[in-house]
Formats: C-alpha cells, structure tokens, sequence
C-alpha cells in the first residue's frame, strides 16, 4: 500500500521535530512531547513500537503501543508474563528486522519508537516518512542502546520525563539494594555465554546482559573480554574446543533456539570448571528472556529470581 500524502506531510513535519539519524544512531533533539519553549505540546496518542524493549518501556510509562514489534516471539500481545495485563487490547504484531512499512502507515501512527534497533539511516528516513520517529541515540552502537537512554529518550518522547526517572532510579535501587545483600559477589567473575543453533558464544562489555550482572558487583570474564567481538558489536564466537574460556567464578548460558536440556546435557560445557564446580546456570526461555530484554518491566522481573539462582550457587571462589 502506497504511503498517503497525509502521512508523508506528517512524517515531514514530525522529522523537523524529532531525532534525526547518522551512521551511529539518532541525534536526541527535541522530543515530540516538547514545544517551542520547552512548553508542552499534545502527548502522542498512537505509538508504533519497533526497537527491542521498546514497547514495554512505553507499557511502563503508562502508553499502550498500537503496534509492536515481538523480537522474542511471545505472540499474543508480544511481552512476556512481567507486562502480562498492561494491554487493554492487544497490538498489531509487525516484524523486526525487517518490519511492514505499509502496516505501519496503516496504523496511523503520531509517534514511531525506533530506539533500540539497527540504526540503519534506510530504516529510520522510511520511518520518518510515515510519521515522527525516534531512532537509536546519538553515541549508541546497533543494538546496544543503555536502558538508562532507552527509558530518557522515550520518556522525554511520549511526554512523561519524570516517571521515565521514577522507574529508572527505582531499578538503581533494586540492584544496589541486592548487591548490598551479597558483598561475597563484589569483584567476581562472570561469564555470560549463549547456546544457539549455529553454536557458542559470549556477551561483552556494552552488552546488556553483562551489565546487568555488573549492577550485581560481577565483573566480566577477562579471557572473554580478550576475544575479538563479532560483526554483532556486542558478542563474541566461541569454538567447542575453546569453550573453557568462559570459564569464570559463575557462568550463565543463554539458549537460544536449543533446549536448555540440550544445553545441560553438553559434555564439553560439563567440562567447563564452573559447571563442574556447581556454578552453572543454564536459564530457562523466560528468565532469559526477561533478563536479555532489558526493559525496566523485564529487568525488574528478572532481578528478583536472578539473585535467587546466584544464592542458589553457595559461596564463590
């Protein structure tokens, strides 16, 4: 379906008001809940939500996505059981990395969240071209945008900067309130690894899934640190006959697409001194999906029986 002249004036209009894009993401200008002045302007009434996490960031701040991207495959309503209920009707489902851009015109969207995506200039100008677009900020790599900047930019867009600040100095406490429970996990080490159809690999610095164990006092796997990062940015290829640099003072695998029997089962990451030792965690599909989400609804969800899972391990080297 051809783009409406409505909707290419509103997205022209909505790009002079909004981020506008470069190789490593979207400058933070004005947010389209900002007048002239730094007065208000009318909050945005139907949100299109694309990037990962996204939709649920908006869910938390109290706006309902008329369509959303399921990066995990939930189905249904696209979240997971942490945003069960937040939806008074469910939204359109659109797709991920490559989304219908006909779909969404025909949502008729005021606001399009594009925040934590690919950062492809071709996207966010077909974006913008439907409707004002918030891409990926300005200093953040594909993928990779901090759930701090995440909450900030779409808190500042939909109009409600303060509760965006609420929620995330509410996630800040939880984790320092956890991390002064457990001294013993100040300094040490830890590995998050991921099983995947195509084989192994490990988060790193910049990754989400590192820092959320970094709030906990961890520190990153130094060996895994030392390896080259893949084309992804923020992960890294491992052999099965290099899998033992992951090992760490606690390991935690990710299946993605395997079984976590599967994965369990695995005589080489058996070999692995961390699993050896009893400090393995392989997560099941919603802790790691929660956990890897990243949304201020996942990560709150995911805290609480992470920390369990870790007490679970007894004390550490």
């Amino acid at each position: 379906m051809p783009f409406s002249r409505r909707q290419l004036v509103l997205g022209a209009v909505g790009a002079l008001a909004t981020t506008s894009a470069c190789s490593g993401g979207a400058e933070p200008g004005a947010a389209p809940g900002t007048g002239p002045g730094g007065g208000s302007a009318p909050a945005p009434q139907r949100v299109v939500a694309l990037g990962w996490g996204d939709a649920e960031t908006a869910l938390a701040l109290g706006v309902q996505p008329v369509g959303a991207s399921d990066w995990l495959a939930f189905g249904g309503e696209g979240v997971g059981p942490w945003a069960a209920g937040l939806y008074d009707a469910p939204p359109q489902l659109i797709g991920t990395l490559e989304p219908s851009y006909e779909a969404i015109a025909a949502l008729e969207p005021d606001l399009i969240l594009d925040v934590k995506s690919s950062g492809d200039r071709e996207r966010y100008d077909t974006l913008s071209g439907i409707a004002t677009t918030v891409g990926v900020p300005a200093g953040s790599e594909n993928y990779l945008t901090s759930q701090q900047d995440q909450v900030t930019v779409i808190a500042e867009a939909l109009g409600r900067a303060e509760e965006g600040q609420r929620l995330l100095a509410g996630i800040d406490e939880a984790f320092a309130a956890a991390a002064a429970a457990h001294p013993q996990w100040e300094g040490a080490t830890f590995t998050a690894a991921s099983r995947t159809t195509r084989g192994w690999g490990a988060y790193v610095a910049g990754s989400e899934r590192v820092r959320f164990a970094e709030r906990l006092g961890f520190v990153q796997n130094p060996a895994v640190a030392a390896l080259p990062v893949g084309e992804t940015g923020f992960s890294v290829q491992i052999s099965a006959e290099q899998l033992e640099v992951v090992d760490a003072d606690v390991v935690v695998v990710f299946p993605i697409g395997v079984p976590e029997q599967e994965v369990l089962a695995d005589p080489v990451l058996a070999s692995v001194p961390a699993a050896a030792a009893g400090r393995l965690l392989v997560f099941e599909r919603d802790l790691a999906a929660a956990y890897s989400l990243s949304s201020v609804l996942s990560t709150r969800w995911a805290l609480d029986r992470v920390v369990t899972r870790l007490e679970g391990l007894g004390d550490l080297p």
